[in-house]
């Protein structure tokens, strides 16, 4: 028992080293040929957007409004990407990083 439990705060520990890596990394995805560009975390949270002022059509918000979640979904693609390569097998013991795992608004305790 005392093993196992031992064995189970490696791997957190593992998991956190890893989680801190993650959160130091920058990806950058993009929609309509560079238009828009979004970049996230290793941990896919989002914190740059840039937009090309010839994607801004005031009459047509809802194309602009498309391209700004293609490109954030293509740099949440490649985070997942970098999580998978930085993770290896913890990352497919817990399924990732993702939403009700251990990443942003995860619910795993101590992550």
């Amino acid at each position: 028992m005392g093993s196992l439990l031992q064995q189970a705060q490696q791997m957190q520990q593992q998991m956190e080293e890893a989680q801190r890596s993650l959160g130091g990394q920058h990806v950058t995805g993009s929609a309509g040929g560079g238009l828009v560009k979004a970049t996230v975390t290793g941990l896919g949270e989002l914190i740059g957007l840039e937009i090309a002022k010839e994607a801004v059509d005031p009459d047509d918000t809802e194309t602009l409004a498309d391209l700004v979640v293609a490109a954030v979904r293509d740099a949440n693609q490649a985070a997942e990407r970098l999580q998978q390569e930085k993770m290896g097998p913890l990352g497919s013991t817990f399924g990732g990083l993702g939403p009700g795992m251990g990443g942003p608004g995860g619910n795993l305790p101590g992550f």
